[in-house]
């Protein structure tokens, strides 16, 4: 399937002056967020627009968590930075992250945060 976004678009919401991925990264990032997108939101009901929306987003998310540390504090000599914000893991580690499950109205990616592995042994 041709993705929904591209690499103008995912540029154009990740606030950094130092990305310095190619478009053929980007697009690699892109394809990934793609395949997750169409396959928890296909015959979702929601919009072309919307999907398309959440996929720029998740794979800003995606850029962020891997390429982009985001920092929880930054410091030299006696100047510091603290940023705002609650950030959790998964997609609730990032402010794009965080975009996602607020455009997806449907809830599916909020629902991955839920998922929980478990073993249960069986005797025999």
């Amino acid at each position: 399937m041709a993705t929904r976004t591209n690499p103008t678009d995912v540029k154009q919401i990740i606030e950094s002056e130092s990305l310095t991925l190619t478009d053929s990264e980007i697009q690699a990032y892109i394809s990934d967020a793609n395949v997750l997108v169409t396959d928890l939101l296909t015959n979702s009901g929601l919009s072309s627009a919307l999907m398309k929306s959440i996929e720029k987003w998740l794979t800003a998310h995606m850029i962020v968590s891997t390429r982009m540390r985001m920092a929880a504090k930054e410091g030299a000599g006696g100047a510091s930075i603290t940023y705002t914000g609650i950030y959790g893991e998964g997609l609730k580690s990032t402010p794009y992250g965080q975009h996602v499950i607020a455009l997806d109205t449907t809830g599916a990616f909020a629902s991955l945060m839920l998922k929980r592995a478990s073993i249960t042994a069986v005797e025999t």
